[in-house]
């Protein structure tokens, strides 16, 4: 089985981490209780190293990133990374509504000159931990703005300018 790849924020950007999730599992089975954050995050990073390019100047925010991670998987509370760019989740398990909304906002966000992460789920288990009832569905910036339908262009783009943040021109 290939080693699956999971997408999280590093540094304000979506990033795809292969074997994360092995390696949050393996450090938590190997590490002695109480171990320090420090050594929770070197022992995760050193896991990943091999199947993933961490480039130097951005460890510190790697190490940041995969102890959020950690965090989320044992059931604390953590500090979301907080930043301006815009990040827009699709979640549908690939089906022909769920790209159709994928291609839209794409295109909406290219004609209005956005930069942003967007990011498809398809995985059902990743989209159950949403709670969302009604699949495609649409999230910017963390916020559920669609459900069940593939909304159309104009209401798109309506989201997406309401989700800007004040510095970042409005078309």
């Amino acid at each position: 089985m290939p080693d699956e790849i999971k997408q999280i924020s590093v540094a304000g950007r979506l990033t795809g981490i292969v074997g994360l999730d092995d390696a949050i599992r393996q450090a938590v089975n190997a590490l002695p209780e109480g171990a320090g954050e420090s050594t929770i995050a070197k022992d995760i990073l050193r896991r990943i190293a091999g199947k993933n390019y961490i480039p130097d100047k951005l460890l510190p925010a790697y190490h940041d990133a995969v102890l959020r991670e950690f965090k989320k998987y044992l059931g604390q509370e953590i500090d979301e990374d907080n930043t301006d760019a815009l990040r827009v989740v699709i979640l549908g398990p690939g089906c022909y509504n769920c790209t159709s909304l994928e291609a839209t906002v794409r295109n909406v966000m290219s004609e209005m000159n956005l930069a942003g992460d967007i990011c498809h789920i398809t995985d059902v288990k990743e989209i159950a931990g949403y709670g969302v009832m009604g699949l495609p569905a649409l999230i910017i910036n963390r916020k559920l703005v669609s459900t069940g339908i593939v909304p159309d262009k104009k209401k798109i783009q309506q989201w997406l300018k309401d989700a800007l943040p004040p510095n970042q021109s409005r078309k």
